[in-house]
């Protein structure tokens, strides 16, 4: 199992905040912290990563000994993120739509890249098979609502998917995919679900969420004899 704590912008501009979520995201047995690099909406500071800021995220991360990742949203985020040598990446699902030329030059680094489908409504995948390609199901609703959540496949195993990416209220989706042979779980992180700042607070699961999620999707994954 793979879980992926999403910080996405939960900092809101306040790298104190960051730091403080990727010490978290590590207690909470999170293996990958992300954030989010390209998006232009939002209250102006929290958009201000800089390569800066992500020597410190980086710096924070390898302290706490958890990995770090992105989402690349626009195509000039990649070469800002290139000379930090990350493992992974992520492609957004608004990025697919967006920048599919971008998602191409992504995949030629070679680099596992975590791709979500979000707004993917077409016949078929929207890129050829690759070693490194890892698609995640997902619904682009904030948050999704149960019954928009009826498209998720019945077996991870047997369909293109690696893993989900969450947007509802809760863990039990997270849960629920699990139990269906998703390998890879994404999830919004926060420390506070009240705050206002952004719409992916209230969506996110706490400190406290996350343990829950992990420690029971770890043992459902153990039941199903896919290890943990």
């Amino acid at each position: 199992m793979l879980f992926i704590a999403e910080v996405g912008m939960n900092h809101n501009g306040n790298f104190a905040v960051a730091y403080e979520l990727i010490r978290q995201a590590k207690q909470v047995g999170a293996d990958i912290v992300k954030f989010q690099l390209g998006w232009r909406w939002g209250p102006g500071e929290i958009n201000q990563i800089t390569p800066e800021v992500i020597t410190d995220l980086k710096r924070w991360a390898d302290f706490f000994e958890i990995e770090l990742m992105f989402s690349i949203i626009v195509p000039e985020a990649f070469p800002m993120l290139e000379p930090f040598n990350l493992p992974r990446y992520k492609v957004a699902s608004r990025t697919v739509l967006d920048h599919p030329d971008l998602v191409r030059k992504i995949l030629a680094t070679g680099k596992e890249t975590f791709v979500s489908l979000g707004f993917w409504n077409q016949d078929g995948l929207p890129f050829p098979p690759a070693a490194n390609l890892r698609y995640l199901w997902c619904v682009s609703k904030y948050p999704t609502a149960p019954w928009e959540m009826k498209g998720m496949p019945k077996d991870f195993t047997n369909s293109p998917y690696v893993g989900y990416s969450d947007h509802t209220l809760g863990i039990e989706c997270p849960l629920l995919a699990i139990s269906r042979g998703a390998r890879v779980i994404e999830k919004h992180f926060t420390l506070d679900k009240s705050d206002t700042h952004i719409r992916d607070h209230a969506l996110s699961a706490t400190p406290e969420e996350f343990a829950r999620m992990v420690n029971l999707g770890r043992g459902i994954a153990r039941y199903l004899g896919g290890g943990a």
